[in-house]
């Protein structure tokens, strides 16, 4: 007798395809956050499956900081033009250059992309904005709900979050009000690596190892490129190296690795006990709550 049993992966994702489509039901003007990296790509890849043949029936957004691995750009853009979906691009640049938000002294972008997402979610009339969050991540994402409300100043209360009994999700907002959710809360970095090989998923070459020129700082280490030049007294060498997550080029590290297929990061991920971000995001080092504080301001 044939089994009608889903296996982890495909029971994943009939969940995220569930999901996406009860926010196109219920919200008036959703849009996907789209940042290049395996997880937004992931998400999109299941927006394609979710309204198959339809087109996806709602935009994409890049919130560009100007900082970006062009390779990621790259792989953003053939996605682009592959699904014929719309894309919306909000820029830190522009918006440093008109004096809605200030550089920090550290060099991240991090946090003043907040303001950039929150003014483009409100120009472009969103209520309900997809997010690549999972919760192995980090432990404020691990507080989040697949539908995370925020309130009209796109903050978020985590103490003021509505019951998800029985996957039944309330997406009702006032004016001004949104969602954001999250597809993929129930993903790990491993499911996530194993639906990609399955799925045979474009990605950013980033992702897979090889040679790079890096540095040491801070025990991480990071490709020397034009966001993060040499130092006085830095000395680079070259290494096997890959990225597990793809943020700013110049406050995302690499790691160690021989892992130059997706099912050789198969394999790598399954062994590996420190999470991507703890283990190569120099921005989420600021402080404990660095995550939550973010969050709590907007941030996605």
């Amino acid at each position: 007798m044939k089994s009608h049993v889903l296996t982890q992966l495909r029971s994943l994702e009939a969940e995220s395809v569930h999901i996406m489509r009860e926010v196109v039901a219920e919200m008036e003007r959703p849009c996907l956050l789209f940042s290049g990296g395996k997880d937004s790509i992931v998400m999109l890849h299941l927006a394609v499956k979710a309204f198959a043949p339809a087109r996806v029936p709602f935009p994409i957004m890049h919130v560009d900081t100007g900082l970006n691995f062009q390779t990621v750009l790259d792989c953003r853009d053939r996605w682009v033009e592959r699904t014929g979906v719309q894309l919306v691009v909000a820029s830190v640049q522009e918006a440093i250059d008109r004096g809605l938000v200030q550089e920090e002294p550290n060099g991240s972008r991090n946090r003043i992309q907040t303001p950039v997402l929150l003014e483009a979610a409100e120009k472009h009339g969103f209520d309900a904005l997809f997010g690549g969050g999972r919760r192995d991540e980090e432990k404020a994402r691990a507080k989040e709900r697949v539908f995370s409300f925020r309130d009209d100043f796109g903050q978020w209360d985590p103490k003021n979050q509505r019951p998800e009994i029985w996957n039944l999700y309330n997406g009702r907002v006032h004016q001004g009000e949104s969602i954001r959710v999250f597809p993929l809360s129930n993903w790990t970095e491993l499911d996530i690596w194993a639906y990609i090989e399955a799925e045979n998923i474009d990605l950013p070459d980033l992702y897979l190892a090889k040679d790079r020129e890096v540095v040491e700082r801070s025990g991480m280490l990071y490709e020397v490129n034009e966001f993060t030049p040499l130092k006085d007294g830095e000395t680079a060498q070259v290494l096997s190296t890959r990225y597990r997550t793809v943020g700013d080029a110049n406050l995302t590290a690499c790691v160690e690795s021989k892992a130059a297929t997706l099912i050789d990061v198969v394999e790598e991920v399954a062994a590996v006990r420190l999470t991507e971000r703890g283990a190569t995001r120099g921005d989420d080092k600021v402080s404990e709550a660095a995550m939550e504080d973010r969050k709590k301001e907007g941030y996605f």
